[in-house]
């Protein structure tokens, strides 16, 4: 008898769910990809209903599933404990805070008190069931990202490392998964947290705290590493703010910081003082001191993630070592962890944040609660490529483009790679929606905006033109498997886009003439390799490796681009604008299409030429490029 259960994350950030099916993951989906609210916090009522309908169709027999088919509902965390900890924070810091206590305690209550009541009357909502028969269960918070982290990995045996802003009371755990079994050895409690460390720095230099933190790293190589700059803030930074144990663990000076009890991250009268600067304001000018203090921000994280990884070897004797937490999408630290050599193999959960939640409470509740052994990877991961949400027909397709009065062609089979890749080597920037969307904040080739790396402008066409965002913020490519070591320095296999690697010396050329981030390209010295677009200041590009098995079509246009151009490579960043969730839909991705300077579309097999459609789109729904 099959073992079916549903995960959710939700009352937060970035709120999801996914279905797992004798411990095998079916189907996973994000709310905002239903909602087009980013990060939506809310019940993800969507991406479980799709859960049940589109992942039951997957199985055996293929029907719709009904919350009556399912044997348990797993939430990624434990209410009652979480609100223990907002009670018991408040009280310690009291009163600071008292005003934002009085007002939030109603939402905490109903949030946290009653979310048993609330899940039920959620799931009720998904057709007609009797929700009070439905088993729910409350794995801890890092428990449920230890849980996506180990149970889809290609390893037997592995150290653990979750690190994030909070869940519970645990801001990270060090663990070890053997066979069906999570032991957690060690952890790190609130208020002292890593991931709260990294997102003061993502809220003082401007971005927005829980989704900036990934342009805080991307400015970090604008830093200057002298004393007079980065180097002299990481100074700063170990005697003021945060002291480190040679285990990893830290203590942050709470007179600096205000998240536990505040409204705002950080005391910004003492960190006006310590740094000389003040907070910058959302999208006003980025000036070299913000970009030392990224750089500084981002050394000492990566200090204390090589500490925690080296306790974690130290702890387990593992070989291997597998991640999830907020933290672990910080690639940059990843890849020193590679780097380093302190284990022979690295894991991470695409989905490594909050949303990766759900599927680690339902893997954790089959094999920890339930007690269910795992089934051999036989050398590969879980995660079916990370390629685990919707897919959408041909005739839905159609029916978008009647409904919007587009022109299409249809192109079948090697025809289709073979005209995408040449409109891609003519300079076109073409929007790529293909099969089952991805899970995870990555675009790996089905919901993607893709490019010619090696055109010197694209990277400020793509930024300014396409993606609305800021201009010194790099691209990724997206490399066939075979050919990454051509290339990159290591080749290493990075098919999630959760790690770096530098561009050969061979392929590079002078560097950049000046620092400023939101220079003009002459300015900045572009190009700086002979794979411009996807080159960062200090030569690093965040890559994904495609392999034929596992994203055939996206494999075949690479091979297309290849041998049209003889580069096996192309630029590839997720398909949507500043401020909105990656497309789902055929109809997303027509509006994103239509409302950009995209060139191109293909759906399936059907392409769409900007110049030949309608001059006003005249579907309806949410489009906007603000922030």
């Amino acid at each position: 008898m099959s073992k079916i259960i549903l995960g959710i994350s939700a009352f937060y950030h970035d709120s999801s769910a996914a279905l797992t099916v004798d411990g095998e993951v079916v189907f996973a989906a994000h709310e905002e990809r239903f909602t087009r609210i980013k990060h939506d916090a809310a019940f993800p009522l969507n991406a479980a209903r799709a859960c049940l309908e589109r992942g039951g169709l997957l199985l055996p027999g293929g029907k719709p599933l009904s919350v009556a088919d399912l044997d348990a509902v797993a939430y990624y965390e434990k209410p009652l404990l979480k609100f223990e900890r907002l009670l018991e924070t408040h009280y310690a810091f009291a009163p600071r805070g008292l005003r934002q206590f009085v007002a939030a305690m109603p939402v905490w209550i109903k949030e946290k008190l009653l979310l048993k009541k609330i899940l039920r009357e959620k799931l009720s909502g998904l057709g007609p069931c009797d929700a009070s028969r439905v088993k729910l269960l409350f794995p801890e918070h890092h428990l449920s990202h230890a849980a996506s982290a180990f149970y889809p990995a290609p390893f037997e045996d592995a150290a653990i490392l979750t690190v994030d802003g909070v869940g519970e009371w645990a801001t990270g755990i060090i663990g070890r998964g053997r066979g069906k079994e999570i032991e957690v050895l060690r952890e790190q409690h609130f208020p002292h947290s890593l991931g709260l460390f990294y997102s003061a720095f993502t809220y003082y230099a401007g971005f927005k705290v829980n989704s900036g933190e990934y342009k805080l790293m991307g400015l970090a190589p604008y830093g200057n590493p002298g004393p007079e700059g980065a180097g002299g803030m990481k100074d700063k930074i170990r005697s003021a703010l945060v002291d480190i144990k040679p285990d990893g663990s830290i203590h942050l000076n709470q007179a600096y910081f205000n998240y536990a009890a505040g409204l705002r991250m950080v005391n910004v009268q003492k960190w006006t003082a310590l740094f000389g600067l003040p907070p910058r304001a959302p999208g006003s000018a980025l000036t070299q001191g913000y970009c030392d203090l990224a750089l500084a921000a981002q050394g000492v994280t990566e200090d204390i993630i090589l500490k925690l990884a080296r306790e974690a070897r130290k702890l387990t004797g593992a070989k291997n070592l597998c991640l999830a937490g907020g933290v672990a999408l910080n690639c940059v630290a990843n890849s020193r962890i590679m780097r380093e050599n302190i284990f022979d193999g690295l894991w991470i959960q695409p989905a490594a944040g909050d949303g990766g939640g759900a599927l680690g409470a339902a893997l954790a509740a089959h094999h920890i609660y339930y007690g269910e052994p795992r089934k051999p990877g036989g050398g590969g991961d879980g995660m079916r490529g990370a390629l685990l949400g919707p897919e959408y027909t041909e005739r839905d397709a159609l029916a978008m483009a009647e409904a919007s009065g587009a022109v299409w062609e249809r192109l079948e089979g090697g025809l289709l790679y073979e005209k995408a890749a040449e409109l891609l080597d003519s300079g076109a920037v073409l929007g790529w929606h293909q099969g089952r969307e991805e899970w995870g904040p990555r675009a790996l080739g089905n919901r993607s905006i893709l490019a010619d790396p090696r055109s010197p402008g694209m990277q400020r066409k793509l930024n300014l033109k396409i993606k609305n965002r800021e201009s010194f913020r790099p691209f990724a490519p997206s490399v066939l498997a075979g050919d990454a070591g051509e290339y990159f320095e290591s080749g290493t296999a990075s098919p999630y886009m959760l790690l770096i690697d530098h561009v050969q010396k061979k392929l590079r050329k002078p560097g950049p003439s000046g620092r400023d981030p939101m220079a003009p390209e002459a300015k900045l010295g572009f190009p700086r390799s002979e794979l411009p677009a996807v080159t960062h200041l200090d030569y690093s590009a965040r890559l994904q490796t495609v392999d034929a098995c596992i994203n055939p079509g996206f494999h075949a246009l690479l091979s297309a681009f290849k041998k049209r151009t003889g580069c096996g490579m192309l630029v590839n960043t997720s398909f949507n604008v500043r401020g909105e969730p990656i497309v789902s839909t055929p109809a997303d991705a027509y509006r994103c299409f239509m409302a950009t300077g995209m060139d191109y579309l293909v759906i399936g097999n059907l392409l769409f030429d900007k110049k030949k459609q309608p001059a006003v789109n005249p579907l309806p729904g949410r489009h906007s490029q603000s922030d």
